[in-house]
């Protein structure tokens, strides 16, 4: 295996190849003016954003929900609406795995900026179970991708139901650019997806492992009546400019973090993504956020150097569960699985939430 020397890609990615100079295909097809189109479509984003921003003020309680995690992005979001926009903020977190830097993050941030926060904590038990449940049935993307798009909508699924609660117009998420899929969501969870589709899985509701209490986590709008009005869902740095480093260090200048260390997604990621990237690795050879990176990369919103240097002694740390690596034996622990149970045995798009056309 080796990796594109200008984006870090490697070539144990699928549809990846290098040429003689180590370059690969995707940064050889690189069209300046496919970044042109690109950009005339965040303009049009961010002018929509612009508007939006300004007509929930004054709605309701609060103008807005900003689901955190403890991340810099969604730290560094609730900064730019409160400071820079004048809103009224409501930040939530549903608290699953949430580690202490993290929390360490959301108690510095929003004490500073003196910003309302509620919290959910549900049970540990259901997580447990469709962690489990998921991580020995994973899809053929595997790990990330399998337990991400399950997790990913039970936790959305939570703020829109609080933001219906409060009659809060607009929820506002720290995606950035590329997260989560394009086909999913590409700024806005469109109105047929918040206000027509079921969020449960399919395959959840059909595998048996399941009961109603269980399944009824998952947001479904047909559970309203007639007429609800649903919140907007919007991905902000999908419609402003996005420089990753930029993020990282705007949240250590202003405090909104103790150092660069709590700014690092490196440190305050979900402690259970390191047994996901885990069996990802074992299973196809190379870390699952490679691709990710690797776009951002290209695009100019993520540093090469500081990344070329990261990703091997992240790679070393999980293949060899050493360091933070050692995550994956807690999280093993927690599930009570071993690494044998890390299968994949499902059919591709078996889990795949709701698409927003």
């Amino acid at each position: 295996m080796a990796n594109c020397k200008q984006c870090l890609i490697s070539d144990a990615v699928p549809e990846i190849a290098l040429d003689a100079n180590r370059v690969c295909n995707l940064c050889r097809d690189f069209n300046p003016q496919e970044q042109t189109q690109a950009e005339q479509g965040r303009l049009e984003r961010e002018h929509d954003l612009e508007k939006a921003l300004k007509d929930c003020k004054g709605q309701a309680e609060y103008d807005c929900l900003v689901p955190i995690s403890g991340g810099k992005d969604s730290l560094y979001l609730v900064y730019k609406l409160k400071v820079e926009y004048g809103l009224k903020v409501l930040a939530f977190t549903t608290d699953i795995n949430i580690p202490p830097i993290a929390w360490d993050n959301i108690r510095r941030t929003l004490g500073k900026l003196d910003i309302d926060h509620l919290v959910y904590r549900p049970s540990d038990k259901f997580y447990q179970k469709i962690f489990r449940y998921l991580l020995k049935n994973q899809e053929p993307r595997g790990a990330v991708y399998t337990i991400s798009y399950v997790y990913a909508p039970l936790f959305e699924g939570d703020a829109i139901k609080l933001a219906m609660e409060k009659n809060i117009p607009l929820i506002l998420a720290g995606y950035s650019p590329g997260q989560p899929e394009p086909e999913r969501m590409l700024y806005e969870f469109s109105r047929k997806l918040i206000c027509e589709v079921d969020w449960t899985p399919p395959a959840l509701k059909t595998c048996g492992e399941f009961d109603e209490t269980e399944l009824s986590r998952f947001f479904n709008p047909n559970n309203y009546p007639t007429g609800t009005q649903f919140p907007r869902y919007l991905a902000p740095y999908h419609a402003w400019k996005y420089n990753q480093e930029e993020v990282m260090r705007k949240v250590v200048e202003l405090g909104l973090v103790k150092s660069s260390k709590h700014a690092n997604p490196i440190f305050s990621n979900y402690p259970i993504n390191w047994l996901l990237m885990y069996s990802d690795l074992k299973h196809f050879g190379y870390n699952p956020y490679l691709p990710e990176f690797a776009a951002l990369i290209r695009a100019g919103k993520a540093n090469r150097q500081q990344w070329k240097f990261i990703i091997p002694i992240v790679d070393y740390m999980i293949r060899y569960k050493v360091y933070l690596g050692k995550e994956v034996k807690t999280s093993l622990e927690w599930l009570e699985i071993s690494e044998d149970d890390l299968v994949i045995n499902q059919t591709q798009g078996a889990y795949d939430p709701p698409m927003s056309a």
